[in-house]
């Protein structure tokens, strides 16, 4: 089931229900260390595999906690309907998020989405609620769990955005 954000009377139908699951996603160790490099975050517990398997509590180097939160980008974007009559959406921010338990190098992970909550800002915008939840194969607990909002802002075609490709600018 693909949901279409803009359309403010039919979310109101998945008001507490999931709306959609993302493919798993591998997460490698060149993620990891990519990630490290990027945020400036050097850390043997995550880029140096020789000494978590020494020293870690897991045995093997781990996903930055920031890492898993930043996989949700890639997760919503499967689970959410591009293209629609919504003008844009706009990462508003989190309400809550929790890390849960760590996601070792290898793992794979998706995203669970439920709607949680619609909050009406205007006459065509809204500010959505959505609880994503990061499964990690084979684990029970989950890695996070977070309500991330969204600020759906619908208008005419010309305030659209147009869909890219992978790498297009």
């Amino acid at each position: 089931m693909r949901i279409d954000l803009s359309d403010r009377t039919s979310l109101q139908q998945h008001l507490g229900k999931e709306i959609g699951r993302s493919g798993w996603h591998v997460i490698s160790q060149v993620d990891i260390d990519a990630f490290g490099r990027l945020t400036k975050d050097v850390d043997a517990m995550h880029m140096d595999p020789v000494w978590a398997r020494d020293h870690s509590p897991y045995g093997v180097t781990i996903v930055y906690g920031f890492q898993t939160i930043s996989m949700m980008t890639a997760m919503i974007n499967e689970i959410l309907k591009r293209g629609s009559t919504e003008a844009y959406k706009l990462n508003y921010g989190f309400d809550r998020v929790r890390l849960m338990a760590p996601v070792p190098v290898g793992a794979s992970i998706r995203g669970i989405a439920k709607l949680k909550k619609i909050d009406d800002r205007g006459e065509s915008r809204f500010l959505v609620t959505i609880e994503m939840t990061v499964e990690v194969e084979g684990k029970e607990k989950p890695a996070a769990v977070a309500d991330w909002l969204f600020m759906v802002v619908n208008g005419g075609e010309s305030e659209r955005r147009p869909e890219m490709a992978d790498g297009e600018r």
